[in-house]
């Protein structure tokens, strides 16, 4: 079924129908298998391989270099169809597709090319950025140094999100100098260890823990030469996170729909004689999937934003920037992700919510798995969270503020590391 017969609306292109219909039956495997693979967690890596086997980790990639070709709308419009199937598949993969950007806005041509290569090949990358509480702010206390003739990588990273599915990890370090460094690493390397200990309540199967690299060698190839990530990369990957909350909003709503259509048990004092016919309960299900709806408009709207900065990287990049530091597409780009941030999450969080009005106390049973939704959404809501989006909106609606570049995070009274 499409997304127009489906009233989710027409897709961003013409020929996005054409594109999603080659994986919209994985997707559908992948969701009936979601609850029981949460109540048992186990992890999807036969499903996120199933994605690679089809291609879709080389949406992002030209045609004549391995990959569809997909522009970002229709790329985040498929991972709101994928987050329907499964919220945890969308995060597992996002530093992989954040990862393929990086590389096709590379402006070091035989690092980019190399890359494409791999991709092409269906290889794909995992997180290593975010480490604990005890690294200052704007520093890693991970470490690549020259060791003779080899470099060697140290450190520790948590929230690696997806690289226990991955062939490699996009990391983030420093050098002996101090200087922010990035690298992909093997995750098959010797003295490379990914534990499975993320412990938080949503997002159960991202497989979110920590990474170890003790002692690793890395050869000089795996260096990137650029020191920086690529110009929209804040908005690229917080409207990731949109997407999958979309998504999880139309999950949602295609429940407790479900529920209601087949539900027999119904009270004295409601409004009819089966639950599918009482308008009170039909209004809950209208509300949820109309709060899916508009975070789905939402996404695609900023999609636009990130696809005008894609498209302005080498005529911004010669031309230089404005006052601000900033080039413009990528500043108004990170601006409407920053007005989406809340409208999405209080939609979501409200709907996920919400859903169990339209049921009776039978819908909070583990086995059910609507609880999944809500939990999901406010793990994903608390990820770059929302509580600074509104202010900085709001500093550039009366002040002419731009939204700030790539941040970091880490303690604010840690000394760096030595």
């Amino acid at each position: 079924m499409s997304q127009i017969e489906d009233a989710w609306g027409a897709g961003p292109t013409d020929r996005y129908e054409e594109l999603a219909s080659r994986f919209r039956p994985i997707f559908r495997d992948i969701r009936d298998s979601a609850v029981e693979r949460e109540q048992t967690h186990r992890l999807p890596r036969a499903e996120i391989a199933a994605l690679k086997e089809a291609g879709f980790t080389t949406l992002r990639l030209p045609k004549d270099e391995g990959g569809f070709g997909a522009t970002l709308p229709e790329l985040f419009n498929l991972l709101i169809e994928l987050s329907e199937a499964d919220s945890n598949v969308t995060n597992a993969l996002r530093a992989h597709f954040g990862f393929t950007e990086e590389v096709l806005n590379s402006p070091f041509k035989d690092y980019r090319d190399r890359w494409v290569k791999r991709i092409a090949a269906k290889e794909t990358s995992g997180s290593g950025f975010t480490e604990g509480a005890d690294n200052a702010v704007g520093h890693f206390n991970t470490r690549i140094v020259r060791d003779g003739d080899r470099l060697r990588l140290d450190g520790q990273k948590f929230y690696t999100t997806g690289s226990l599915f991955a062939d490699w990890i996009n990391l983030g370090a420093e050098d002996e100098e101090g200087n922010f460094i990035l690298a992909q690493v093997p995750t098959g390397a010797p003295g490379v260890s990914i534990v499975d200990d993320w412990d938080g309540f949503g997002q159960q199967l991202t497989a979110s823990g920590t990474a170890k690299f003790d002692n690793v060698t890395l050869s000089d190839d795996l260096i990137n030469p650029q020191r920086k990530r690529f110009r929209y990369s804040v908005a690229f990957y917080q409207l990731v996170h949109l997407a999958t909350l979309a998504g999880i909003g139309r999950a949602a709503a295609g429940d407790v729909a479900r529920l209601v259509s087949v539900r027999k048990r119904v009270f004295s004092h409601g409004n009819a004689d089966r639950a599918g016919a009482d308008p009170q309960i039909l209004q809950i299900v209208g509300k949820v999937r109309s709060s899916a709806y508009g975070a789905g408009a939402v996404v695609l709207k900023a999609a636009e934003a990130l696809q005008r900065a894609y498209d302005t990287r080498e005529r911004e990049t010669s031309e230089g920037q404005d006052n601000s530091g900033q080039d413009l597409s990528v500043a108004v780009a990170d601006l409407e992700v920053n007005q989406g941030v809340t409208v999405v999450t209080s939609l979501i969080l409200d709907a996920t919510s919400h859903l169990f009005d339209a049921l009776g106390a039978s819908s909070a049973r583990r086995g059910v798995g609507l609880d999944r939704h809500w939990r999901n959404a406010r793990t994903l809501s608390s990820h770059n969270p929302r509580v600074y989006r509104e202010r900085i909106v709001g500093d550039f609606a009366v002040n002419g503020t731009w939204p700030p570049g790539p941040y970091r995070v880490g303690d604010g009274n840690a000394a760096k590391a030595g």
